[in-house]
C-alpha cells in the first residue's frame, strides 16, 4: 500500500494550517495499493517524539481512525465527511478527531499510519490507541506510513 497528501511530501515539513498554530484540521490524505482481501482499514497518527525530541519519553496519539471501509481510496482536507461505517478513538487529548502538531519544544515526526484489516474491529468502546491495536493484533494483511515533520514558529 502506499500512503501520501497533497499537503506534505514524505519527511516534508506540515503546513502550519494543519497544526494547532494555523485551523488544526486535517490534511488531505490519499491511499493505494488495498488488498482486495480486506474487510476494513485503521488508522493512526502520532508522534513518537514527544515531549522533547532530544529525549522523547512518550509517543503523543492525535488521532484514531477504525473501521474505515476497504474502498475508501483518501481522506478530504479536514478529515469530514469520513467514509460511511468509519468509526473513531480518542487522541491523547481524550477527544475523538484529529488534533494537530503542537510540538512544546522542537522538530517533532508524525507518523500517518494506515493498515489493512482482515476483519473489523469488535465494537469498541471509544477506544485509544492501544485499544485498537490490541484488536488488530494477527488481522493486518498489509500496511502504509506517511511522515511529515513540525516545530512551532513560536511559543
Amino acid at each position: 500500500m502506499e500512503l501520501t497528501s497533497t499537503a506534505f511530501a514524505a519527511q516534508g515539513e506540515i503546513p502550519q494550517r494543519y497544526t494547532c498554530e494555523g485551523e488544526d484540521i486535517a490534511p488531505p490524505l490519499f491511499w493505494s495499493g488495498v488488498p482486495s482481501t480486506a474487510k476494513s482499514l485503521v488508522l493512526i497518527v502520532d508522534d513518537p517524539d514527544a515531549p522533547d525530541p532530544a529525549a522523547p519519553t512518550t509517543t503523543w496519539v492525535h488521532w484514531v481512525l477504525y473501521d474505515m471501509p476497504p474502498n475508501a481510496t483518501g481522506l478530504p482536507e479536514s478529515g469530514q465527511p469520513l467514509p460511511g461505517g468509519t468509526r473513531e478513538g480518542v487522541n491523547d487529548w481524550t477527544r475523538r478527531g484529529y488534533g494537530g502538531p503542537c510540538p512544546p519544544v522542537g522538530r517533532h515526526r508524525y507518523f500517518f499510519k494506515l493498515y489493512a484489516l482482515d476483519t473489523t474491529l469488535p465494537a469498541l468502546r471509544l477506544p485509544n490507541k492501544a485499544a485498537v491495536e490490541q484488536a488488530m493484533s494477527g488481522h493486518v494483511l498489509a500496511q502504509a506510513q506517511l511522515v511529515g515533520t513540525y516545530q512551532k514558529t513560536r511559543d
